[in-house]
């Protein structure tokens, strides 16, 4: 997401916040907020609502410090006045419609951080968005490598020749280097995840091939680690191959922070949004 995006996306947010000088809480009206968030219809939006409150309640929240339903009147085009539903939201409200809405959005994407932070800087909410991208990239890894697992398991092969596939899959990927060589060169502790300290790039780039895997093994029917092994290694090689004609060497890019110190950070952050968000006076 690029500055100009995330600039513009900020910018109608900001505009169409309401606040309760009473109780000097911000809040949205949901109808404000569905075409920012890029829905068109307010059904699907609906939807979307109800499963944040939901999980308001899962979290142990009171929904009804949160949102409010309440009916709007609204001009027709003949001029006459006609009721509608709407809801107040608080910024917690918010928060868990964007953690519940459709992820290929990318206003909802953006909506994650604006929401989790009490700040409107700028160059926080770039910060946080990045974090979050690197988060989600981590997470489609992790369920990609999933499949793969349970896709090589049924075709005869066991946990350690999984271990093997993947290893050589990343030396096709590193230029040489397999997992336990990229360890040693970024002072991983054997233990972790190579992926948990990958940047964003490394991680997508890994996941590409992963899927390309998957995608054939299924379609092939491939059974054997030999089999396996050489399509992962094709895969991973492709994916080093276009890289490289941008002028990227995964294995040049440094480290970063432990992802898994990262979603600890942002768990205790969420737990804070509620809190610091207020509540809506009772009617």
């Amino acid at each position: 997401m690029n500055e100009e995006t995330i600039l513009s996306l900020q910018m109608q947010l900001d505009k169409i916040i309401q606040v309760m000088p009473e109780v000097n809480v911000e809040f949205w009206f949901a109808r404000d907020l569905m075409i920012p968030l890029g829905y068109l219809r307010w059904e699907n939006f609906v939807s979307v609502i109800k499963k944040a409150i939901i999980a308001c309640e899962t979290t142990g929240g009171n929904p009804d410090d949160h949102f409010r339903d309440v009916t709007k009147m609204v001009e027709t085009g003949s001029g006459a006045a006609r009721a509608i539903e709407d809801f107040m939201l608080t910024r917690y409200a918010c928060y868990l419609i964007a953690q519940n809405g459709d992820p290929r959005k990318e206003p909802i994407a953006f909506a994650q951080s604006y929401f989790a932070l009490q700040t409107r800087k700028q160059e926080l909410l770039e910060e946080s968005i990045k974090l979050r991208e690197r988060i989600d990239a981590r997470l489609k890894l992790r369920e990609s490598e999933k499949t793969l697992s349970k896709n090589i398991y049924e075709r005869g092969v066991d946990d350690e020749g999984f271990g093997r596939i993947r290893s050589k899959g990343d030396a096709a990927l590193f230029g040489g280097k397999t997992t336990l060589d990229m360890k040693v060169l970024y002072g991983i502790t054997q233990s972790r995840p190579l992926a948990d300290f990958l940047p964003t790039l490394t991680i997508a780039a890994k996941n590409l091939a992963t899927e390309m895997t998957n995608l054939n093994v299924e379609r092939d029917d491939l059974k054997g680690e030999k089999a396996i092994t050489t399509e992962h290694v094709q895969n991973n090689q492709s994916v080093r191959d276009m890289l490289n004609q941008r002028g990227i060497k995964p294995e040049e890019l440094p480290p970063e922070e432990d992802l898994l110190k990262l979603e600890r950070r942002v768990k205790s952050a969420v737990k804070k949004i509620g809190k610091q968000s207020g509540k809506l006076p009772k009617n």
